[in-house]
């Protein structure tokens, strides 16, 4: 059956999507059954998400919406003029739930004797307490600017929290006085623990400290009273990277990052109870107009900083079944690397633990037959492990190759720095090839035993990175398997020559789906399979899990798919842009699952006449990871391995706990039904959590 036109034509725009998801992270900060503290953290990464969004996206809209062309329209799925305005009225309406949500969870803070107090409710001794510490931390590192007409508006940070000052004197005859002061939030951080009643914790924002000591900051002016109220902005984040080819890629990106000060404001976002003639000042200083993003909210903003807030709560124990632990393939062994020289493993995180990831490359570094070691880097932790292994490989003789992605946005400056530390200790860095980013996990190692080239390594869908490794949802299959090998070898090859085509350089692959070479024409191939087998009357499926969804193409095939009766399940946690349609012979299901964990691995599941075919995947079903990105999916070729795959994509399908229909007016219903409790997270780590402990008890038998 062919799509019709007007079936294709039908997309959630995807930004509107993405608002939709960013409500699933608000719903779970509104759940009295999240702990506390987690709730807090949902606000923190609600807030974090929505700036995020306003940098790249937003901005983007703009510049699109300015230009007005039948191409970003078509891009955009609507008018960006459109899309723009929607947004505003959604971000109006999450923005007034967030503070309802907000006093609800200072509410239950209460019940905890967990207060935030503001500069009017302290007592003598934490007045006292808030001025000493303003004199010893805060003072030095701010610094008071005063607004007026007549000068121009003083540079703003785009990530920083300001204080808007309104200064008045009983015997003025003038005007008010306006004065701004940027929150010394990344030097001190947001929160300072009060001196406090007995069995209570008082908390002041820093914000407050400062409003304390107006009257001392301003003393030379002689005012007799300051309203002061918070505010920020947030900027167009996208830089432009110069086609000048005497220019080293690291010199455009860091050129790049010091021209994000001049980016035009997206949003603007105020305490509504601020003085009305220092809002106007503002707005007018800024440039804003009514076509831009302004929000009035209460009186705490960045609220990201709320993702780190102190730990002043009733003690919460995770429950020891969410603890990581170690794979059971690792159990009995000493080395990582005799295990995957024998049989693929796979890792899911963060129930497996990460440490062999770091062990694998630790091992390599010391091991003397070991030559080479390539590896891909998108974003690091700030101590890595990982880092520092590579390092220590490089010291050791090693060949050491490192496709470190510059261009990983916001991540640009500490990937600079990594850069020069890697070059220092004679480790290869590649930056990759014009106008693709590098975003396939991958390493390879090589070694010589007897004459004999010895290859293994892995393909992960997350970041090298051992933090995120702790809150990320993501799968790594270690490997020694000839064919993937094979293919790995061919990318790092490619990017070891970015001034020839990269696509030319990738041909034949046995074992790796390829962007930007073939995953879109694979995937679709295999969906074009369960189609025909759909339309023959045998079983057809298809499993999706994903980010997120919005490449056009995909799209079109899954409604194929579903137009011919194949039962289509899709997990996806953030941008969903398909929608169902009354001519599908079978209805696709879509959920999206958001919980304690972030869900990041993607994987693709086809039926294939019984066959199975499973893969693991770096990129997402998005125009810009297929187009615009090296990625890599791996295929998975253990049948024990498919099935513990297919195994947790059923139970994700089965929750009905943190699981919300992706429908198509996009209300985040939570799936509920009659059946029996099923919380996915939890459900994965007791299944994993068995299949170790079953492996212990082997292991001791062995022993013993």
């Amino acid at each position: 059956m062919m799509i019709d036109r007007e079936m294709a034509s039908k997309f959630i725009p995807r930004d509107i999507s993405w608002l939709s998801f960013n409500g699933r992270v608000l719903q779970e900060a509104a759940d009295p059954t999240v702990p506390l503290h987690l709730r807090i953290k949902f606000l923190g990464i609600f807030s974090n998400n929505l700036d995020e969004f306003f940098r790249v996206r937003v901005a983007a809209l703009k510049r699109a919406a300015e230009i007005n062309t039948k191409e970003s329209n078509s891009y955009f799925y609507k008018a960006p003029a459109i899309i723009l305005e929607k947004i505003t009225e959604i971000v109006i309406k999450q923005q007034r739930k967030f503070d309802k949500i907000w006093n609800q969870v200072q509410r239950e803070m209460a019940k905890q004797k967990v207060y935030i107090k503001t500069a009017e409710e302290l007592n003598p001794a934490q007045l006292e307490f808030v001025k000493n510490y303003f004199d010893e931390e805060v003072e030095t590192n701010i610094i008071p600017l005063i607004l007026d007409e007549a000068n121009p508006m003083p540079y703003l940070r785009d990530k920083s929290l300001y204080l808007g000052i309104a200064m008045y004197k009983d015997d003025w005859q003038y005007d008010t006085k306006f004065a701004i002061i940027e929150l010394p939030s990344r030097q001190l951080g947001r929160f300072v623990i009060l001196p406090s009643p007995k069995n209570q914790k008082h908390i002041i924002l820093v914000e407050d400290i400062v409003k304390v000591n107006l009257p001392y900051i301003f003393s030379y002016f002689g005012f007799d009273e300051f309203v002061a109220n918070t505010f920020k902005v947030t900027k167009d984040a996208e830089f432009d990277l110069d086609n000048d080819i005497n220019t080293t890629i690291a010199e455009k990106i860091s050129k790049g990052i010091k021209n994000r000060r001049k980016g035009k404001p997206t949003r603007f976002v105020f305490d509504q109870e601020m003085d009305p003639k220092l809002l106007e000042l503002l707005i007018k200083k800024l440039n804003l107009s009514k076509k831009d993003s302004i929000i009035p909210g209460q009186k705490i903003h960045n609220f990201k900083h709320f993702m780190d807030f102190p730990d002043v709560f009733k003690s919460y124990t995770k429950p020891e079944e969410r603890k990581s632990f170690e794979h059971p393939d690792f159990v009995g062994y000493d080395r990582v690397t005799d295990v995957i020289q024998k049989k693929d493993v796979l890792l899911s995180f963060p129930y497996h633990e990460f440490r062999p990831m770091i062990d694998l490359l630790r091992e390599a570094a010391m091991d003397p037959d070991v030559k080479s070691i390539k590896t891909t880097i998108y974003r690091m932790a700030t101590n890595s492990k990982i880092a520092n292994a590579l390092v220590n490989a490089a010291r050791n003789g090693k060949e050491v190759t490192v496709m470190l992605e510059l261009r990983a946005r916001f991540d640009e400056e500490h990937n600079l720095e990594w850069k020069e530390r890697f070059e220092m200790e004679g480790v290869k860095v590649l930056v990759g090839i014009p106008n693709k980013k590098v975003h396939a996990k991958l390493c390879i190692i090589k070694k010589r035993v007897n004459n004999k080239t010895i290859q293994y390594g892995f393909v992960s869908t997350g970041n090298i990175n051992e933090k995120t490794a702790k809150l990320y949802g993501d799968y790594c299959l270690m490997t020694s398997n000839k064919g993937v090998m094979a293919d790995i070898n061919k990318i790092f090859n490619a990017l070891a020559k970015p001034k020839v085509p990269f696509v030319d350089q990738i041909k034949n692959n046995k074992s790796l789906l390829i962007c930007p070479k073939d995953m879109r024409q694979q995937i679709c191939s295999f969906i074009d399979k369960e189609i025909a087998e759909a339309k023959a009357g045998r079983p057809a499926r298809i499993i999706i899990k994903i980010n997120s969804l919005s490449d056009k193409e995909s799209i079109k095939k899954i409604y194929e798919a579903s137009s011919a009766g194949v039962q289509v399940d899709l997990i996806v946690r953030g941008i969903f842009c398909a929608v169902n349609q009354k001519k599908f012979i079978k209805p696709f299901h879509a959920i999206s699952i958001v919980d304690e964990f972030l869900e990041h691995a993607r994987v693709f599941y086809f039926y294939a006449a019984g066959k199975e075919l499973t893969y693991i995947s770096s990129a997402d079903l998005m125009t810009r990871n297929l187009d615009h990105r090296v990625e890599a999916a791996v295929k998975i070729h253990s049948k024990k391995l498919k099935h513990e795959l297919l195994k947790m994509l059923e139970i994700q399908l089965r929750d009905n706990v943190k699981a919300r229909y992706l429908n198509n007016k996009q209300t985040n219903e939570y799936v509920h039904n009659d059946e029996p409790i099923c919380r996915s997270q939890i459900v994965i780590h007791n299944y994993l959590k068995s299949k170790a402990e079953e492996q212990e008890i082997i292991q001791e038998t062995l022993n013993q």
